[in-house]
């Protein structure tokens, strides 16, 4: 029999890795870890890019768009959103270029509201969540795929959204954090950090494995 550890001491090492799937925007892998006790494990892991969101704030109310998911075969309540897939890229700037492309917004002050991890149970997807205020107008690039066609954009009141969360009306888990981490900081309960705030749990596997293959600098392009 293995010797068993101090729980929350023991090192996962992974002993062996294969990949599974290689797909276009995610991919998937299976590790095989030792356990506590000495024993061997497998874990299902899905690779993801990582992703920004963004609370555009105007002073009273924020910008959602409504989006087809197919997962759930429903439109939903989400804010503007998009993919760290471009290699490289500072997840701020990728944060701006979707709320231009989704809201048709560029925005004059940035910081941090939150960043998480969606699923840490099989998924390294982690996001990063901007309060984007001082806002203009700006003219929305041309949609560049079908779903991004179907979307719509509407404003509600920062109270509103709110409510719809606890109403069941937003269920999107990124929307929710970021729509509640906003209400606080504009509030003055809590303060947002710097845009330069190290985004520690951002993937890497994924991007690292794409741009060491050369799918650069859009990493999606298999």
């Amino acid at each position: 029999m293995g010797t068993m550890t101090t729980a929350g001491t023991h090192e996962f090492t992974v002993t062996d890795s294969e990949l599974l799937i290689e797909s276009p925007i995610l991919a998937v892998r299976k590790d095989t870890l030792i356990m506590p006790g000495g024993t061997s494990s497998t874990r299902e892991i899905v690779e993801h890019f990582g992703a920004v969101a963004v609370v555009a704030f105007d002073g009273e109310q924020i910008a959602l768009v409504r989006q087809y998911r197919h997962c759930v075969q429903e439109r939903l309540w989400e804010l503007p959103a998009g993919l760290l897939d471009i290699a490289d890229e500072d997840a701020l700037l990728g944060a701006q270029r979707e709320l231009l492309e989704e809201a048709g917004l560029e925005a004059g002050q940035w910081s941090v509201l939150t960043d998480l991890i969606t699923s840490p149970g099989f998924c390294d997807e982690a996001v990063r969540v901007y309060l984007a205020r001082d806002l203009t107008q700006s003219e929305r690039p041309e949609a560049q795929g079908n779903e991004e066609a179907d979307m719509t954009m509407e404003w509600f009141p920062l109270t509103e959204a709110r409510d719809m969360i606890f109403a069941g009306e937003i269920a999107n888990s990124i929307a929710i954090a970021g729509i509640l981490a906003a209400d606080a900081v504009i509030a003055g309960r809590v303060e947002a950090r710097g845009t330069d705030a190290p985004f520690r749990y951002r993937p890497t596997a994924l991007a690292e494995r794409r741009k060491a293959d050369g799918i650069v600098p859009d990493m999606k392009k298999l």
